[in-house]
């Protein structure tokens, strides 16, 4: 079992392949799209990985040389497990894609696959399943005095309105999703234009400014300056966290 850690990994993944090549081309190429990431060659390895490491999503091959993925799958959810699961598999079969849904999978890709389609698919799920989100059930976002309603589309902070443009607004989302996490040009980019912007990381200096000027550069209802929430990790990112205490 294989490990790589590192303090601003974009999310912890377990690969789990009994093929040294794809274990390795996968495990690659996910630490160099930004993830920490371990693997595993079959299924009691992966099953003690999960249990030990908590990663945030397991990469999981169907056909392991001891317990199949499902099996796998099925250990971990009556374990109280409830990591998300993305299954690999080189069979292009219906049941076998119901299968893996029922026993817990959160989506699933037939080999041979695209690296990129693999990389998209993981922050998809990552997205619907991240465990550190702030959202409430009122469907509101909050990070310090900074309040992010999706329902209603509206920002507050310090008791004032704040009129985002669309795009603003979903950056804000992102970053406050991921509060306290640093985030490169290279994530927001994937996540906030999905592939539709083919300019360079520019764009991302400027709508960060954007939202600085709005979100930041304010004062309270009392006419006091409020605390900068929005941060730069010079050479790494950006990222949205509480006010450390006074």
């Amino acid at each position: 079992m294989e490990s790589s850690r590192t303090s601003q990994a974009e999310a912890h993944l377990l690969v789990v392949d009994d093929e040294p090549n794809i274990r390795d081309l996968l495990a690659s190429s996910l630490r160099f799209a930004g993830f920490e990431v371990s693997a595993a060659a079959n299924g009691r390895d992966a099953l003690h990985a999960v249990e030990e490491e908590r990663p945030d999503l397991v990469v999981l091959d169907v056909m392991l040389p001891d317990i199949d993925g499902f099996t796998v799958a099925r250990h971990m959810h009556e374990n109280g497990m409830s990591t998300p699961i993305l299954f690999l598999t080189a069979r292009d079969d219906m049941a076998d894609k119901v299968q893996g849904l029922t026993v817990g999978g959160d989506d699933y890709v037939t080999k041979p696959f695209g690296l990129e389609e693999v990389v998209a698919r993981i922050r998809a799920i990552l997205r619907r399943t991240n465990p550190g989100s702030q959202k409430n059930d009122d469907g509101k976002i909050r990070v310090a005095d900074l309040i992010l309603d999706e329902d209603a589309h509206e920002v507050h902070r310090a008791g004032q309105d704040i009129e985002l443009s669309p795009t603003e607004f979903k950056l804000l989302r992102y970053l406050m999703l991921n509060a306290g996490r640093v985030l490169s040009k290279a994530q927001i980019l994937d996540h906030v234009w999905e592939y539709d912007w083919n300019g360079d990381a520019a764009i991302v200096e400027s709508y960060i400014s954007y939202l600085r000027r709005k979100v930041d550069q304010i004062s309270d209802t009392d006419g006091n300056e409020v605390t900068p929430l929005i941060q730069t990790r010079r050479g790494v990112g950006y990222m949205i966290r509480q006010p450390k205490a006074q």
